[in-house]
């Protein structure tokens, strides 16, 4: 008898995955899904209006691209239940590759599409279902990376260990953007490097999609030498797998279902304004520069219906949102051990003030000035202070939202919490904030007030919320025999 009882003990100290493959894991998936992402979303910006949306009016053109853009949004929270359900009932690492699999697939078939001018509107439906491909298989990679990572951390560093999967984030943008930068100096430019040349909107644009299929490979590798973490195998031991996590989720854990979600509405809210909105923005050429332009082209200008922007060229601006988002990653890391240490809540309260002062600034940092070195100057304080705030935000969030749900419902609940913000802040985000500028006519300060509002949407949130930070996954296992709702 002495023999069996010792058996079971021996896994309880060595983990089921050495740290190594759990931080490798956990960021190279994430990193590679974000990668897919921010290639779609440059591309939303600068090929997509033009090859899939030719409405003739530019603002039409960026909303209707944006507006796919944002369907993803949608099928995030398909994904969060479908890859939810099969993650809860059989385990994450099956679920992890299937989501890897099906968001490099559709990123590699966007490089492949057809435009406008081959088949027409078809070529619109498809980037569309493409897109919403890659909604659905996002909507259960970040949950089951973060819950790689978070349950195979040690006592004490669940934070720390849940900022890995959040840094795919700014590495992903980095790669991405680095990747769309050499193919843009690669190919001529007529007139100058800072445009857009013929070549990249014929072709050069499909090679970062394309690239994306040997990402996806070396994820893959590294994600099947995955096991099991011992958390979900206590669940399996002790019976508590639910046949129906979704139920159980809204029955049962739904007041943190709703708390997750408007708790993780300021990042994505601020997230898709720093790399999408703040894109659009800068490089969209000024009033005297869009007058002059057409002047010079001799087409006609209406000033009165024009939306203004900073002027910046595109390879200007992305190197300059790349310095933003190496602040970024330096704030997610920073902010796991901070987390670990005064609490995730008291962290987020404080970060979540800076967010709301940050977006009633926000037209100071993006107003532009009578020196273009000032607006510069003040454009990049603005990355740099808005992206330190995105990883100060972000980084947390991998520990927080898997806290909040028992293990046999983790997967589920906190993917379900994550992807439903989506809709509320990233899907609508992009829109609204183009619409807003546009009545503002070319002003970025009611986007500001629109960041400052979602800010305090969240600030509520994280007061009636609970400090997870002690929470046992060891013990958090979940009520209910296999079967059961």
């Amino acid at each position: 008898m002495s023999s069996a009882t010792a058996a079971p003990a021996a896994p309880a100290s060595t983990p089921a995955n050495p740290r190594s493959r759990v931080i490798t894991a956990s960021l190279i998936g994430t990193t590679i899904e974000f990668y897919d992402f921010y290639v779609y979303a440059t591309a939303a910006v600068l090929v997509f209006p033009i090859l899939f949306f030719p409405t003739g009016n530019e603002t039409t053109a960026l909303l209707a691209s944006f507006s796919v853009f944002g369907a993803a949004m949608v099928a995030r929270p398909i994904g969060a239940i479908v890859f939810g359900h099969f993650g809860d009932r059989f385990g994450r690492k099956a679920t992890l590759v299937a989501s890897l699999l099906t968001m490099g697939i559709a990123t590699f078939l966007i490089g492949l599409l057809p435009t406008f001018d081959q088949i027409g509107w078809w070529g619109a439906l498809l980037l569309l279902v493409m897109r919403l491909a890659q909604g659905f298989a996002l909507g259960g990679e970040w949950s089951g990376a973060a819950l790689v990572a978070t349950e195979n951390a040690p006592k004490g560093k669940r934070a720390w260990y849940g900022t890995f999967p959040q840094l795919g984030a700014p590495i992903g943008f980095i790669i991405a953007n680095g990747v769309f930068l050499l193919i843009n100096f690669a190919l001529p430019h007529p007139d100058g490097g800072a445009q857009r040349s013929e070549e990249f909107l014929a072709w050069g644009w499909r090679v970062p999609f394309l690239f994306s299929a040997v990402m996806v490979i070396v994820g893959l590798w590294v994600r099947l030498r995955l096991v099991e973490s011992d958390a979900f195998a206590r669940v399996e031991k002790t019976g508590a797998v639910r046949k129906f996590p979704l139920g159980s989720v809204i029955r049962h854990h739904w007041k943190n279902l709703i708390l997750g979600t408007f708790i993780m509405l300021a990042t994505y809210v601020l997230f898709y304004l720093m790399t999408s909105f703040t894109l659009s923005y800068a490089t969209k050429p000024t009033l005297e520069g869009a007058q002059a332009t057409a002047e010079a082209a001799g087409t006609a200008f209406d000033p009165a219906a024009y939306v203004p922007g900073l002027g910046f060229g595109y390879t200007d601006f992305v190197i300059m949102q790349i310095i933003g988002v190496v602040f970024f990653g330096i704030f997610t890391l920073l902010s796991g051990p901070i987390a670990d240490s005064v609490g995730r809540r008291k962290l987020l309260i404080w970060v979540t003030v800076g967010i709301i002062v940050f977006g009633l600034t926000f037209n100071v940092f993006l107003a532009p000035h009578v020196d273009p070195k000032f607006t510069g100057a003040l454009v990049q304080a603005g990355l740099v202070f808005g992206f330190m705030l995105m990883g100060a935000t972000f980084g947390p969030m991998g520990a927080v939202l898997p806290e909040l749900f028992p293990t046999n419902v983790r997967y589920t609940g906190s993917a379900i919490a994550y992807n439903l913000s989506s809709i509320l802040g990233a899907a609508l985000a992009p829109v609204v904030a183009v619409t807003l500028w546009a009545a503002a006519g070319g002003s970025a300060g009611l986007v500001g007030v629109y960041l400052s509002v979602m800010g305090v949407l969240t600030l509520i949130a994280l007061i009636f919320s609970k400090e997870t930070k002690d929470v046992e996954y060891d013990t958090n296992i979940g009520a209910g025999a296999t079967g059961s709702l």
